[in-house]
């Protein structure tokens, strides 16, 4: 933080508080916990398909999930187990999802009303309770009413997005936004790693009698995600401060009906930042879930090789985000650098799927990470800048909300696409959609505070002389 905060000096910006900077450590490990947690359960999908069937059969939920799932991949033109599958974990990853796109803005206007913290201390608690569910989740209800659970809760990252718009001065948002871009993508790294090596300790082996309490072979990943919850909570509880401070006088009044929380009379600039956002979230989310098909298709990749190459995009990520966006986001612009990224996964999107050698790939999932790590902190950024500081909870819950439901439907219809034409296809569609939310991007205006910041300071770094000025063609 330290050095980051001498280069803003240098640029002529005003460096955080050690109060701001305590308060961002906390909120970095505060999502990199909770992301953890959310993604330990990725790469136990398919056996969990595998176990719920061999002790329930075709009965009940499951059996009704089955059979609405094989009647879906017939209609897509591909049957089969593995079909079966990956829709049965995008089935359940829609179900936190699509409640997370409800709960979320929901969370984020009773932050605007009742503070940060309380918020976050009862959506981390809501995590725990989800785990425990997990833990014990003998049977498949039990698992999807986790799931249920886990998503209604899941608001919280919102809730800590508007801690980083409370602590952050508008010409400091960009660096803050990155670093919640750099605690998701390195969450998301460790998660599925730990899920993996934890499943490996099935506690119903060990103590058999366990299982008549619900303990399954998935129960260690659960008690690990529930720990980490535990100790997020107990360190937001300890260590980070109550950020929000309402204006005297006003009453934060929000509907009941949460539909009319998605609206943003006064911010109307956030319309265009947040469809932008869900238009890149649903064509990246879905070719980043078609990826696993790509590599096993094209390459002969397992289950190894596709982790190295998830790996490799988590990693150059965080890179990106921790050094480039941090750095020089101010200089560049955030709207600016936010076209530059979606000028990056364009062709890198292009290159993946019509590669026919894996260096190609990896050239093209280069270009996709490094344009991803600009555009999901820039446009954040974007969208709270052009919010009313009454109302960071509210607009910034409805911008991930936005992003859950775009990571509901881009895999699905990246599924469609892949399983009824091709890789080639699908990715090209996808490169050709993103072309839309460019020009959104570009028709945004110049946020105030990048407009009227001194032209000298704009114009400190060499390296990019032509970008001093944010409306530059």
């Amino acid at each position: 933080m330290s050095g980051a905060a001498s280069r803003m000096d240098s640029a002529g910006k005003e460096p955080l508080s050690a109060e701001s900077r305590s308060v961002l450590h906390v909120v970095f490990f505060t999502i990199f916990l909770d992301l953890v947690g959310f993604s330990i359960i990725f790469p136990l999908f398919p056996h969990m398909l595998e176990h719920y069937l061999f002790e329930q059969g075709s009965a009940g939920l499951l059996g009704a999930l089955v059979v609405a799932l094989n009647r879906f991949s017939e209609w897509v033109g591909v049957s089969g187990q593995i079909s079966i599958t990956v829709l049965f974990g995008g089935a359940l990853g829609s179900v936190y999802a699509l409640l997370q796109f409800v709960c979320a803005p929901i969370l984020g206007s009773l932050s605007d009303r009742f503070g940060r913290k309380p918020i976050l201390l009862v959506s981390i608690a809501g995590l725990a309770v989800s785990y425990a569910l997990w833990f014990v989740a003998g049977t498949f209800t039990i698992l999807v009413l986790a799931r249920m659970v886990g998503g209604m809760m899941s608001g919280n990252i919102s809730t800590a997005t508007a801690v980083v718009a409370d602590v952050t001065g508008a010409k400091q948002r960009s660096k803050g936004m990155a670093i919640i871009g750099i605690a998701l993508g390195a969450g998301f790294i460790c998660g599925p790693v730990l899920g993996g090596f934890a499943s490996e300790l099935d506690l119903s082996q060990m103590w058999p009698q366990l299982a008549a309490y619900g303990v399954n072979p998935f129960s260690t990943p659960a008690a690990l995600a529930f720990l980490l919850a535990v100790a997020n909570w107990c360190m937001v509880a300890w260590r980070l401060p109550e950020t929000h401070q309402q204006e005297p006088g006003v009453t934060a009044q929000r509907p009941i009906n949460p539909v009319k929380l998605f609206r943003t009379e006064s911010a109307p600039n956030v319309a265009r930042a947040n469809l932008a956002y869900f238009l890149f979230i649903v064509a990246f989310s879905g070719t980043e879930f078609a990826l696993t098909f790509l590599a096993a298709e094209r390459f002969g990749y397992g289950p190894r090789q596709i982790a190295y190459m998830l790996l490799f995009t988590g990693v150059m990520l965080v890179l990106t985000q921790g050094g480039y966006v941090q750095a020089h986001s101010y200089r560049v612009g955030v709207r600016r650098m936010a076209i530059h990224g979606l000028g990056c996964v364009i062709p890198g999107l292009l290159l993946v799927g019509h590669s026919g050698h894996v260096a190609w790939v990896y050239a093209g999932l280069l270009l996709m990470a490094v344009g991803a790590a600009q555009v999901v902190p820039c446009l954040t950024t974007l969208a709270s800048l052009y919010a009313p500081p009454s109302e960071q909870g509210r607009i910034l819950g409805v911008f991930r909300s936005l992003g859950a439901l775009a990571r509901t439907v881009g895999p699905l219809l990246a599924s469609i696409l892949y399983w009824r034409f091709s890789a080639a296809v699908a990715y090209t569609l996808a490169a050709a959609f993103l072309v839309v939310p460019l020009i959104l991007t570009r028709t945004l205006p110049q946020p105030a505070s990048e407009a009227s910041a001194p032209s000298d300071t704009l114009d400190a770094s060499a390296a990019v002389p032509a970008q001093s000025s944010e409306n530059a063609p």
